[in-house]
C-alpha cells in the first residue's frame, strides 16, 4: 500500500517522509490544481528526500489541450527534471475531443523514455475513462493514473474508480491512484468498496485543511493505520 502526498517545497517534502509518506507529488500553484513548479524548487526537493518525487509538468491551468507552444514548454521543463536526477512526472493531455492526446506522450516519450509517469486528473475529463485506459497501457512509462473516477471527488466516483482497479488488475496495466476528497473520516469505506493499493491527500492532511499550513500529523497517522493495518 503507498500513500502518497501533494508537496510544494522542500519544507513540506523533508516533512512528509519524516511524517512516513511513500512518495510525493511535487507541485506549484495549488490553487489553480498544480502547475509546473520552478526550476530551484524541484532542485531542492529531489535533494531533500529520498522518497519518489513525481514532479507535476502542466504550463497553465486553462485546459489540458495544448497546442506547439505548449507542448515546447513541457517538453523543455521535463528535460529540466532529468537534469536534475529526477525521472517521474505527472501529466496528462487531451485532444480537443476529449481523448487522450497520443501525440503529445509520444513526444514525450521519445525524448525520455526513462520516465515514470503519473497521467493526472485530465482523466477525468475523457469520453471514456475504459476506453482511456485502454489506450494509455499502450506506454509502458504511464506506471499510474490519478483520478476521482470521473466525478467531482473519489466518493461520487467510487464505482468508476471500482471498476477502473478491476480493470487494472485484469490488463496489469497502469495503477489507479484514488485522490480527490480522500480523508480520515472516509478512506477506509472508499478502500474497502474501490481495492486500491495505492492513494493520494492532499489538504485532508494538513492542519485546518489548508495548504497554506503544515501537515497534521496525527491525522496522517490515522490514515496510515487504516491503509497499512
Amino acid at each position: 500500500m503507498k500513500i502518497e502526498v501533494i508537496v510544494q517545497n522542500a519544507e513540506d517534502a523533508k516533512e512528509a517522509e519524516v511524517m512516513g509518506a511513500d512518495r510525493l507529488e511535487l507541485v506549484s500553484a495549488i490553487s489553480e490544481g498544480g502547475l509546473t513548479p520552478s526550476y530551484g524548487t524541484i532542485k531542492q526537493v529531489l535533494q531533500s528526500v529520498n522518497i519518489p518525487v513525481q514532479v507535476m509538468i502542466r504550463p497553465h491551468s486553462n485546459h489540458f489541450y495544448y497546442n506547439e507552444s505548449d507542448l515546447a514548454i513541457i517538453l523543455e521543463d521535463i528535460k529540466n527534471v532529468i537534469t536534475l536526477g529526477g525521472n517521474r512526472i505527472v501529466f496528462g493531455a487531451l485532444n480537443r475531443d476529449n481523448t487522450v492526446n497520443q501525440q503529445a506522450l509520444n513526444k514525450i516519450v521519445e525524448i525520455a523514455p526513462q520516465l515514470d509517469i503519473t497521467f493526472h486528473r485530465a482523466f477525468d475529463e475523457v469520453v471514456s475513462q475504459q476506453d482511456a485506459y485502454h489506450t494509455l497501457t499502450q506506454y509502458k512509462q504511464v506506471k499510474r493514473i490519478l483520478t476521482s473516477g470521473g466525478a467531482i471527488n473519489c466518493e461520487q466516483g467510487k464505482e468508476e474508480l471500482r471498476q477502473l482497479v478491476t480493470l487494472a488488475n485484469q490488463l496489469k496495466g497502469p495503477a489507479i491512484l484514488p485522490g480527490s476528497g480522500l480523508d480520515s473520516m472516509n478512506i477506509s469505506t472508499l478502500h474497502s468498496y474501490i481495492g486500491a493499493t495505492q492513494y493520494h491527500f492532499g489538504k485532508a492532511v494538513r492542519n485546518q485543511g489548508s495548504f497554506a499550513e503544515g501537515f497534521n500529523h496525527d491525522v496522517f497517522t490515522n490514515i496510515k493505520h487504516i491503509l497499512k493495518s
